[in-house]
């Protein structure tokens, strides 16, 4: 017999849909590197893909990240991409194997990665879900249900996470 209550240690789970092509989602950067330096493994926040079809490397840069999990260096990857959003718009797929190689990872292999799709069926499963909930642009965050559209503004969002997520840890 199943122990079938709930898990209490579980940590409350941040959504952030993005791409990183976007702006935006640069823009974003700053609000997770403190939502994740203030909470630590007390909060999963984690990189969901909505490649918009307007930058036309979205789609390789998801799925170069989903690479770069692999390697273990996912938030370091999507870290150096964002950062750098319009070399990414001009270089394409060249631009992200080179990220790739100064971060030390295995460059051909993320050649290799853009070419065989291997990570195809991740960002397509991401983007459905994204807009099944009613994702329409990037950043959106998505936390205990509640869906909060940084695309429009950033103003106030962080807060409003560390508001959510500290009622969370308190129930915990």
């Amino acid at each position: 017999m199943s122990d079938s209550s709930p898990d209490r240690t579980a940590a409350p789970v941040l959504d952030v849909w993005c791409e990183l092509q976007c702006p935006d989602c640069r823009g974003a950067l700053d609000d997770l590197r403190a939502l994740r330096a203030r909470y630590g493994d007390r909060l999963e926040v984690r990189l969901r893909h909505f490649p918009l079809e307007k930058h036309k490397h979205a789609f390789a840069a998801a799925q170069a990240v989903e690479e770069a999990v692999e390697q273990g260096q996912g938030w370091a990857y999507v870290e150096a991409v964002l950062g750098r959003v319009e070399e990414l718009a001009r270089g394409g797929e060249p631009f992200l194997v080179q990220v790739a190689r100064e971060l030390g990872l295995d460059a051909e292999e993320f050649d290799t990665a853009l070419i065989d799709g291997r990570h195809i069926l991740i960002v397509d499963a991401d983007q459905a879900e994204g807009k099944a909930i009613g994702v329409t642009g990037t950043p959106t965050y998505v936390i205990d249900g509640e869906r909060l559209d940084g695309g429009k503004s950033q103003e106030g969002l962080r807060e409003r996470i560390e508001e959510i997520t500290d009622r969370l840890l308190a129930g915990q």
